[in-house]
């Protein structure tokens, strides 16, 4: 097996598959509308300047997208003083009806009145909406229950049923395996000489050895980190201290170099390598995403694409060119015309709880 843990993962389960109740979900192309833009090739420029608008601004804004015409960052806000300083940074501003507390607001009423498993939300800055996607296992009755907590948050809510099932999703692209369970790395990081790799916390909640076989033979490495459920990230301490390289599995026999990390912005253009699709494109939909997987299973802050993907592809990797943007936690398995709603949880978070970097 190739030391070189490519970003490609999803659990997936030895003698059973390791699907979750609740793993994000695959949206259908009209869920929000047309079928989505291809996204837009972003530069390291816009996502240094999305960064710094957002610690600028704080909750003024309800965050910045890049326009699916001209490529440029744009950024919202809710007047004109706001809007002086998104020029003055060189970005463009839009002026929008809510603020982004506003809205994290109508998300904390969607928390305390509308948790349902089989549910997903997050800020669409283009709608100055949240958008709540439930997914096959929401009944009526539930469904109806949200609408009706939706129209009491005057306008701020969208509500879209999605086909399928949200499920964590389990299996790799450069497979490791643990306790019976097949996952992937995401990328390889350091601290120091010291090398690990970072994959889904779903999976390294698992088993404490990963192995290079079904066998779990030889032990490639030790789980010496774990988040989940509330995050979806993991770190394994390599056993050998060989330098892997940060490439990522582009399965047609060459690798991405990963040489940054990033956080994503919404409408950038991203891939996802994983075992089971392989390497699939999608454009970033929303940020700060919560999902409920079900079982009590809430992930919080994720990332929500429409890549394809299905069982076996998490702890995979979010990538755009040389960036890493996230480790791939799940989805509702549900593809249609290629169009999906992959879920990755930003890998900035895990760099900075284990004190690594990508390299």
């Amino acid at each position: 097996m190739k030391r070189t843990l490519a970003l490609a993962a999803t659990l997936a389960a030895l003698p059973l598959t390791l699907l979750l109740p609740g793993s994000p979900a695959v949206a259908t192309p009209g869920a929000d509308g047309p079928s989505p833009e291809p996204g837009v090739r972003i530069t390291g420029d816009a996502y240094e300047r999305s960064t710094a608008l957002a610690q600028e601004l704080g909750e003024r804004s309800a965050g910045s997208y890049l326009d699916a015409r001209s490529g440029d960052l744009i950024t919202t806000v809710v007047d004109e003083a706001d809007a002086a300083r998104v020029r003055a940074a060189g970005g463009t501003p839009k002026v929008v009806e809510r603020t982004g507390a506003e809205l994290r607001a109508a998300t904390r009423v969607l928390e305390r009145d509308a948790k349902i498993p089989g549910t997903s939300w997050g800020v669409d800055p283009r709608r100055n909406q949240v958008v709540v996607e439930a997914d096959s296992t929401v009944s009526e009755q539930e469904l109806e229950r949200i609408e009706r907590v939706a129209r009491g948050l005057e306008g701020a809510v969208q509500v879209n049923r999605v086909p399928g099932e949200f499920k964590r999703e389990v299996a790799g692209g450069d497979a490791v395996y643990g306790g019976g369970y097949r996952c992937s790395a995401a990328f390889n990081v350091a601290s120091g000489t010291t090398r690990y790799f970072l994959t889904a916390g779903h999976c390294t909640d698992l088993a404490a050895s990963w192995g290079g076989s079904y066998s779990g033979w030889p032990v490639i490495g030790k789980r010496t980190g774990s988040s989940f459920p509330g995050n979806d990230y993991g770190i394994v301490k390599y056993t050998s201290n060989t330098n892997t390289g940060g490439r990522v599995n582009l399965y047609n026999g060459r690798y991405q170099d990963i040489t940054r990390a990033a956080n994503a912005v919404v409408g950038q253009a991203i891939k996802k390598s994983g075992s089971t699709t392989r390497v699939t494109s999608g454009t970033v939909k929303r940020t700060n995403v919560t999902v409920n997987y079900g079982n009590g299973d809430y992930v919080y802050g994720m990332v929500m694409t429409t890549a394809c993907s299905a069982s076996g592809d998490s702890g995979g990797a979010h990538f755009a060119g040389t960036t890493a943007l996230g480790i791939h936690s799940g989805s509702s398995g549900t593809c249609v015309n290629g169009v999906g709603n992959a879920v990755f949880q930003p890998v900035r978070e895990a760099l900075a709880a284990y004190k690594v970097n990508v390299y």
